[in-house]
């Protein structure tokens, strides 16, 4: 594949940790629905809040390689039982859920999109970011990384992410804290660290300053983040 670079204005980011016991309260969310929220969802709402305020209207780009697995292997298996389908878990069960909850919490109908795309997910989410916001930036794009590591019945996945999720805030002009240079080519060998998956990679090059590569499936992704130069 021919090398790919692009650089993204970033106005504010936010992780939420994978330790397994660890999921948010989200209570900004109305408790009817938060009751039924997923800890996919809710990892994934809690970090986008954290990048728009309640007056912001911002797209969406929704990254997760498993999405709602859990939820449609729960539905799976009372299906297999002879239990009825309920009509909630099967709404939310679909891998844009995240996106639908995000926006009717906030009541923005800015248009959303979701991506799945291996273990390159949250890359190639990225790179949907980017071009939504270059083919229009005068309003924010958010893209949104959650994800969880599927039940062990799915056998061994290579390449298989971490519980966790990332948010990060696309915005130009007087708001943006840097620049986020991506850069995705045909794999080629350094001494560089590796991370084993790409979240990881990306959030310790925003948090330290440091460049940072993840290789896996014949590609190389890197980043590198250059403070206050938007």
């Amino acid at each position: 594949m021919p090398a790919m670079s692009w650089t993204l204005p970033v106005a504010r980011w936010s992780c939420w940790s994978s330790h397994p016991e660890s999921t948010p309260e989200v209570a900004f969310v109305d408790p009817m629905m938060r009751r039924r929220l997923s800890s996919l969802s809710r990892m994934a709402l809690q970090v986008a809040d954290d990048c728009v305020d309640a007056r912001t209207k911002a797209r969406v780009v929704f990254g997760s390689r498993h999405g709602e697995l859990r939820r449609t292997t729960e539905i799976l298996s009372g299906i297999e039982a002879g239990k009825p389908v309920s009509p909630n878990a099967f709404s939310l069960s679909v891998l844009n859920a995240m996106t639908g909850l995000f926006g009717i919490s906030r009541q923005d109908r800015s248009a959303a999109t979701a991506v799945s795309a291996g273990a390159q997910t949250l890359g190639y989410a990225l790179l949907e970011a980017y071009a939504q916001w270059s083919e229009d930036a005068a309003g924010p794009v958010l893209m949104v990384y959650a994800d969880e590591a599927a039940d062990a019945r799915y056998g061994e996945i290579e390449h298989e992410v971490r519980r966790g999720a990332f948010a990060l805030l696309i915005e130009a002009g007087a708001a943006s804290q840097g620049e986020l240079a991506c850069t995705v080519a045909q794999d080629a060998r350094g001494g560089e660290r590796r991370f084993d998956t790409q979240s990881e990679a990306l959030q310790h090059c925003l948090s330290s300053g440091e460049q940072a590569v993840w290789r896996g499936n014949g590609v190389t992704w890197q980043w590198s983040w250059h403070a206050g130069t938007a």
